[in-house]
């Protein structure tokens, strides 16, 4: 074979690959699809456009990314303002954001790889995995009559957390920073997340503080997900970082998506605006900096794009072109309620009730790594039943609509205070541009 003609066949398979693995959808850099193609009324979706670019002018966003995609065709997608207005920096659509909880959809269906290829048994006791998980205790307040002071009282759980039990928030682990009890205090105290930490030293941590209740008796939202990514890294032999980019980043093309980001891409990162009234930026990690800790709750960073690729291969019944994740059976499982009849509520959850609460006062459920439309008519937001989603801590925020073949990407970085205006703005406008 001539040189030329082995470059021409090198080229061949190379375009087929490419057009194989990125057969579903029209990725960020390719043309956007006609709003007849995807059943979008031209004219409403262009409301996305005249709302967001209000927000640049008002001054509330920095800027922003949202991007919705349906039937496999990108629908619509802008960026924003500014990547960084203080820098005069403009909003691109290769721009990179914190994705903070985002991180979890991944982690957990890192997981249930794990779980398809025998390595780990959903059912089993975590410390089947973590020891030092073994023995946990229960924290009750208790309130001495005799001084007036609150005390933590510590007796034996009455059964072991199981792995089930972290996808789903019903382990008994809190956040630290989402709640006022003796618990959450203990959690804050031990900097539970600290950045600089290794994931086996958060593990040694959370060993020595109490459960704020019995495991599968009440949802709440929690660093399970960051247990989640040590078993991960015990069960794999691979630290969290290494086993995403080989199992699914790298796979999917989402070469932007990672616990931090390199130099070379430093220039791409989105950063929020300086608050008025501080005169300082919010406070959000540097992702520039290469963490100890690989948060399987809420560490990575991606683009929009990048996470459209992960979307589309969770509506695809786990498949992206010759890639396969995860088989149908396991996607169905995990987008489906898993929450138990009779499980309580914390405050928080109640809090939530507006959009994100898992209640069923709100239409809503927890699958294994994210929130399920369970029911019509209790949400204030638009939404199939079957629609499943979650958001992040800095603004941004995702769902999966399967009946209507929709997703929704929306990437801002703003304090968690301020984000949830936005998220049910984009819903709305997504919705609202639809025809029958």
């Amino acid at each position: 074979m001539t040189s030329k003609s082995l470059l021409a066949t090198s080229l061949i398979v190379a375009l087929t690959f490419t057009s194989v693995l990125f057969s579903r959808i029209a990725f960020a850099a390719d043309p956007v699809a006609s709003s007849d193609e995807v059943g979008f009324d031209r004219d409403r979706l262009q409301r996305v456009t005249k709302v967001f670019q209000g927000y640049i002018d008002s001054g509330e966003l920095p800027g922003a990314v949202v991007l919705i995609a349906r039937n496999g065709k990108v629908a619509y997608q802008q960026a924003f303002g500014y990547q960084d207005r203080e820098q005069n920096a403009p909003m691109t659509l290769n721009s990179i954001f914190r994705i903070a909880s985002m991180t979890k959809p991944l982690v957990s269906v890192g997981v249930m790889m794990l779980v398809e290829e025998g390595k780990l048994d959903i059912s089993a006791p975590a410390s089947q995995y973590l020891p030092e998980l073994k023995d946990l205790k229960v924290g009750t307040e208790k309130r001495d009559s005799a001084t007036g002071n609150t005390e933590l009282v510590l007796g034996p759980a009455k059964r072991p957390i199981m792995v089930h039990d972290l996808l789903r928030h019903t382990a008994g682990l809190v956040y630290g920073q989402f709640g006022d009890g003796l618990v959450h205090k203990a959690y804050r105290e031990a900097n539970v997340l600290d950045r600089a930490q290794t994931s086996a030293e958060m593990i040694t941590k959370l060993s020595k503080l109490p459960l704020a209740h019995e495991r599968g008796e009440v949802w709440e939202y929690s660093v399970a997900t960051d247990v989640l990514g040590r078993i991960i890294e015990v069960v794999s032999g691979m630290t969290l970082d290494a086993f995403l980019e080989e199992r699914i980043t790298k796979p999917l093309g989402m070469n932007s998506t990672g616990f931090y980001v390199r130099e070379a891409d430093a220039v791409r990162v989105a950063q929020p605006q300086v608050d008025p009234t501080t005169k300082e930026r919010p406070g959000m990690f540097d992702p520039t900096k290469k963490p100890n800790f690989f948060s399987g709750g809420g560490g990575l960073v991606s683009t929009a794009g990048d996470y459209l690729k992960f979307a589309d291969t969770l509506l695809n019944h786990g498949a992206q072109g010759d890639v396969r994740l995860l088989a149908p059976a396991t996607i169905k499982l995990m987008t489906s309620n898993a929450l138990p009849p009779g499980i309580t509520y914390t405050e928080r959850a109640w809090n939530l009730i507006s959009d994100l609460s898992p209640m069923p006062a709100a239409g809503q459920g927890f699958g294994l790594g994210f929130a399920i439309r369970t029911s019509e008519g209790q949400n204030p937001v638009p939404g199939s039943v079957g629609t499943f989603y979650w958001t992040g801590a800095f603004g941004t925020t995702f769902w999966i609509d399967p009946t209507e073949k929709m997703i929704g990407i929306m990437m801002i970085q703003v304090p968690l205070a301020k984000t949830a205006q936005y998220r049910r703005a984009i819903k709305y406008l997504a919705y609202q541009a639809l025809r029958a």
